[in-house]
């Protein structure tokens, strides 16, 4: 049944703010008005430039009329723009300036842009820095490591991993059985969201596929110090075989080559962690050593 306070009604058409839309259009104009007298160029100029007439340009910067998307891509390429600039309502100069910098950069470094900003202008050393989170493969030390560290600091110790079962009131397989990666994903995000609003410092693991999800990887960088707690594919294998867990091996001649291959293609990933601490053939208490003199220095 079709709610009343969402059905549409004969002859009218719903969720149409005629107000916001005129005033759109005359910021719109405002904007094409001040692109043209930062870059000098006359009214006549643009019209000839941009293959717009002058009275119809003049229509458009007095927000007389709602030009077509054509005709306003014409225009920001005459001006030198682009679209964007032209259609976002807050853009002030140094938001463009910032825009057009990084549409010059390559994807790789678009990416590293990005980081660094979440860095420097997000929740930095005050509040993200006391959580301390470490990602990574099964069978690097992550859960070892960080119920010991957490131990030692004093700090609440979090697994998402069992937290995302409890909010389910299923296991993990159980999760992926019914709602399949998507609601994975989904159930992922959402304990991370509460486990960054309930705790102002603590110490959390989570899953190694976290860092497939752009979004909450994302938010776990701009929330937490991370810690690539890495090892070798054999030494990942060998102690979650030693854990008595035989499922990686089981049907699958090509379990070691399968961890080579997602250790190479998330490398770049991990990689965005403030610190990565190699595992490998080494004792847990070094390991701890290490990890604790990494945290200490961030004080």
């Amino acid at each position: 049944m079709e709610s009343p306070a969402i059905a549409e009604q004969p002859g009218s058409l719903p969720f149409i703010d005629e107000a916001a839309d005129a005033e759109f259009v005359q910021a719109l104009g405002l904007r094409v008005r001040e692109a043209r007298a930062r870059r000098g160029m006359s009214r006549k100029t643009l019209a000839q430039t941009s293959d717009v007439s002058e009275r119809y340009l003049a229509q458009v910067e007095s927000g007389e009329t709602n030009p077509s998307i054509m005709v306003l891509r014409h225009v920001a390429h005459a001006l030198g723009t682009s679209l964007i600039e032209l259609l976002e309502p807050h853009s002030s100069p140094e938001y463009r300036l910032i825009s057009h910098f990084l549409e010059q950069l390559s994807p790789n470094r678009l990416e590293e842009a990005l980081l660094r900003l979440m860095r420097d202008f997000g929740n930095e050393d005050a509040s993200r820095r006391k959580r301390i989170a470490l990602v990574g493969l099964r069978g690097a030390g992550k859960s070892t490591l960080g119920r010991a560290l957490a131990s030692e600091l004093s700090l609440p110790f979090v697994e998402l991993n069992g937290a995302i079962e409890a909010e389910a009131g299923m296991s993990l397989n159980e999760i992926f059985m019914l709602y399949g990666q998507p609601g994975f994903r989904r159930l992922e995000r959402r304990c991370l969201e509460s486990f960054i609003a309930e705790h102002e410092s603590a110490v959390i693991t989570v899953g190694g596929g976290i860092v497939s999800e752009a979004e909450t990887f994302n938010l776990l960088l701009m929330n937490c110090f991370t810690v690539w707690v890495k090892a070798t594919p054999e030494e990942h294998m060998s102690r979650v075989v030693a854990q008595g867990d035989f499922r990686p091996m089981e049907g699958n001649t090509e379990a070691m080559e399968d961890m080579r291959r997602i250790l190479v293609a998330r490398e770049s990933l991990y990689s965005k962690a403030d610190f990565t601490l190699d595992t490998t053939g080494r004792k847990p208490e070094d390991c701890l050593m290490q990890l604790r003199q990494a945290i200490t220095a961030l004080k």
